[in-house]
């Protein structure tokens, strides 16, 4: 069964598979992992979506990284 990324449960744990897309639902979750500043851009949205293997957590730690860890 392929993950809903508009309705399932997101955590840390959740792997980013070939069907992601960027949801509200995906949009709350790293909005409450990283603060009310989260915002996607395109190079951002490129390297979720590269193929590499990460989890929602690498993600969230991904944008703090490249974002100052500003939260």
């Amino acid at each position: 069964m392929t993950f809903d990324w508009h309705s399932n449960p997101i955590t840390r744990d959740t792997p980013v598979t070939d069907t992601y897309k960027n949801t509200q639902n995906v949009r709350r979750f790293l909005t409450a992992e990283c603060g009310d500043g989260f915002k996607f851009d395109r190079p951002f949205m490129a390297w979720i979506k590269d193929g590499a293997g990460k989890t929602m957590g690498d993600v969230a730690d991904e944008w703090l990284r490249r974002n100052g860890a500003q939260s």
